[in-house]
């Protein structure tokens, strides 16, 4: 069954996918749209040529993505983008810089990070609560160190570890 919605909701949900799957950016021509992606931009319409050439791109690229997920996947964006919008702007800020930070990775940074992501998750809930909670109540200081042993670790058995800032779990208390 498909879900209308409402419209502003709608394109807001694009202009957010566009800006996490940005491509390189270049100037689209509204009339190079497909029909699809004009109808998922509409709201865009009149607006379209005072947009910067990345805008467009960002949002010709969100709007093609949109309209080749399912509805399982609409679904779950949109949930998502629920879940962004409650959020208080200053976890939607740290989110946004942590996404940035990881966009800054290499791909191969970028792999190990998922993979470790993938691993952390696997853990039983009562594991990742114990392994957060460890890490919350490093100080500053102490943070700072775990980590950097940590790139270092990674460095050492890996092709130059991720650098991203995560805990590796599992080295911790196995």
């Amino acid at each position: 069954m498909h879900v209308p919605l409402k419209r502003p909701l709608f394109a807001r949900l694009v202009a957010l996918l566009a800006l996490v799957f940005a491509g390189h950016a270049h100037a689209v021509d509204w009339s190079a749209l497909s029909t699809e992606q004009q109808t998922v931009l509409s709201s865009y319409r009149e607006q379209w040529t005072g947009l910067s050439a990345e805008q467009q791109s960002r949002l010709a690229l969100g709007a093609e993505r949109w309209s080749n997920m399912g509805t399982d996947e609409r679904r779950a964006v949109r949930q998502k983008f629920r879940s962004w919008q409650q959020m208080p702007p200053k976890r939607r800020t740290e989110l946004l810089q942590r996404f940035e930070s990881f966009r800054a990775l290499s791909p191969d940074q970028q792999r190990e990070l998922r993979q470790r992501q993938q691993q952390f998750r696997q853990l039983p809930p009562e594991r990742q609560r114990e392994l957060r909670e460890r890490f919350r109540n490093l100080t500053p200081d102490e943070r700072a160190r775990a980590l950097e042993r940590m790139r270092q670790r990674q460095g050492a058995g890996t092709r130059g570890g991720t650098g991203a800032g995560k805990p590796n779990t599992n080295r911790q208390g196995r």
